[in-house]
């Protein structure tokens, strides 16, 4: 059976949209599989996958990392170190002193609740100099982390800092955390997945969840297998869900000098006056973002994200909720609240805490308070980033440069024991179930399968068909077509069959690809999606340094973890 026959027939059973793509994708691990287990593992050993390999990631995402030439007016600098010099310079012309003293101001006030390591503290200290950069990426309030990206993210932060320093030891480069303490999704945040069973959080709290109250959250951390003593006392002795998430997130990564920010704050607001006025009043953002989502639809790709004539919240105790022009009103839904123009204005101007940024000018604000240069960010993030270039340039602002996060699997050592007793190698286990399935009943079929080689004879013979009644009536030629493409779609029914068949006589082998597949790919999504940090940190209290140690930042390719 050729390779081609093979990878076709894999796909026979699966759904219908998993053809070619799966074939590709068989022949080109093929290869990497004879790379990655060719040495013996030790430890934590990491092994790269690209991305394209891994089924994973949109075209867009894929596109940006190349990088195509046509994505390339939607940002200003890729993600390599060389193009850093010029972001240090376009950053420092354009952060005035007065802001980088309010921000330095804000986070000392913020972290007199927690006690900061040295390295914190010093990095507070260099944020006042004007050769101190920061490199930054912001996420949710998830409890307990919430998925293994997370960390990931967090990670890549870290690691750029260092790399940086080392290229450009004249100046200082500081990892920033930027909590999502305004977001108001409850739902994304109020659950985890440990050992494979979800724990969720259950409040009725409405408005911003960094506001949301931690009642609760000590007691389901009792109910969480392993140590969790780390989040229990962070959710115990803080009594909003931000200040929990800066005392955890401070103790796995201060020793890394990590700076957390809370950006609800009125001293920080002040700085997206002018935004906000832009925004409200002639809606400004909103025409710039259609332009670019305009140009990118004709160039094939789906915007992430569309902005809205108005891209604030109106922010007041337990309430966020949109702003919409109606008539001559500002209308706050979901609520009584409107103002007349005048009235915006005025609010706007002596109390900008209570206006809060949607996903398109967040990022913006991010760059108008931060000595930023670049934003550390998933797939969906960099995506929608993309959009954003004319609303900076419109605010005079450096646009960042826009960095994928570190992405990984977590191979431990059971699940890989397992792994090699199915004798399929591990970059395929990103494929389907009903792919893995079809290859290993393949690779042990005691018959043939295909049905390739009468596929091949009946084509021959409806090709001399199709030319005889040709000569004879050109109209009996669509007929004899038609039957032939009815007779090679019954040998493929056949064929489908007789694998079906096949893998019913394999039903414990198949079980344990199964297992594994579901161990590494939860819910048929990446682990990184799924899993917390839980399932690893308190049986390695070093899980977070190793990957420190592994991880390159500027290295944009999948991390296989592996462990012995």
């Amino acid at each position: 059976m050729t390779w081609w026959r093979k990878s076709c027939l894999l796909n026979k059973i699966l759904t219908t949209r998993a053809d070619i793509i799966y074939a590709e994708l068989y022949l080109k691990i093929v290869v990497i599989s004879e790379c990655l287990f060719t040495s013996p593992v030790v430890d934590m050993h990491v092994q790269k996958l690209d991305f394209s390999e891994t089924r994973s990631f949109s075209t867009f995402f894929l596109d940006y990392i190349q990088p195509k030439e046509s994505l390339k007016p939607f940002y200003a600098r890729f993600p390599e170190m060389k193009n850093f010099q010029g972001q240090i310079q376009d950053k420092a012309a354009t952060f005035p002193i007065p802001q980088r003293e309010v921000l330095c101001r804000v986070l000392q006030q913020q972290y007199r609740g927690i006690t900061p390591s040295e390295k914190v503290k010093r990095n507070l200290d260099l944020l006042k100099s004007s050769t101190t950069f920061t490199i930054t990426t912001g996420h949710q309030l998830n409890i307990f982390t919430g998925p293994l990206y997370f960390i990931y993210k967090i990670i890549t932060v870290i690691n750029a800092c260092k790399k940086l320093k080392e290229h450009y030891p004249a100046y200082d480069f500081v990892p920033v955390y930027w909590m999502a303490s305004e977001d108001h999704d409850y739902e994304e945040i109020k659950s985890l997945r440990v050992q494979g069973k979800k724990y969720t959080w259950t409040t009725h709290q409405t408005g911003a969840v960094g506001r949301f109250l931690t009642t609760g959250l000590a007691e389901l951390a009792d109910e969480i297998p392993g140590d969790t003593t780390l989040f229990k006392n962070a959710y115990a002795k803080n009594k909003t869900l931000s200040a929990a998430v800066r005392h955890y997130v401070n103790e796995l990564f201060q020793h890394e000098g990590l700076i957390v920010l809370d950006a609800n704050d009125a001293d920080l607001k002040k700085a997206l006056i002018p935004v906000m006025e832009e925004d409200l009043l002639r809606h400004t953002p909103y025409h710039q973002v259609n332009q670019t989502n305009q140009q990118l639809e004709q160039l094939g790709y789906h915007p992430q994200v569309n902005a809205r004539e108005i891209n604030f919240f109106y922010l007041k105790d337990s309430l966020r909720s949109r702003i919409e022009k109606r008539g001559d009103r500002f209308q706050v839904l979901d609520s009584t609240i409107s103002f007349s123009a005048s009235e915006i204005q005025a609010r706007i101007k002596s109390n900008p805490e209570e206006f809060s940024p949607n996903v398109i000018l967040r990022p913006l604000y991010q760059e108008l308070i931060l000595p930023n240069l670049a934003y550390v960010g998933g797939p969906a993030e960099l995506v929608y980033w993309l959009e954003l270039k004319r609303v900076f340039e419109f605010f005079q602002q450096p646009f960042p440069i826009l960095m994928p996060r570190n992405f990984a699997l977590m191979a431990d050592a059971p699940t890989l024991r397992k792994m090699k007793k199915t004798g399929i190698e591990l970059p395929l286990y990103f494929a389907e179930k009903n792919f893995l399935f079809n290859h290993w009943t393949l690779q042990h079929a005691t018959h043939d399968l295909s049905t390739g080689k009468e596929q091949g004879t009946i084509t021959a013979l409806f090709e001399q068909l199709s030319a005889r009644a040709d000569s004879i009536d050109p109209t009996l030629k669509p007929y004899v077509q038609a039957q032939a493409k009815r007779t090679a779609s019954a040998l493929e029914k056949i064929e489908g069959k007789m694998l079906r068949a096949e893998r019913r006589r394999h039903t414990e082998k198949l079980k344990q690809i199964e297992s594994v597949k579901d161990t590494w790919f939860p819910n048929n999504s990446l682990q990184e999606r799924t899993d917390n940090l839980l399932n690893f940190y308190p049986a390695d209290p070093a899980f977070i340094h190793n990957l420190i140690d592994h991880f390159d930042p500027f290295d944009f390719r999948f991390n296989i973890v592996l462990h012995d």
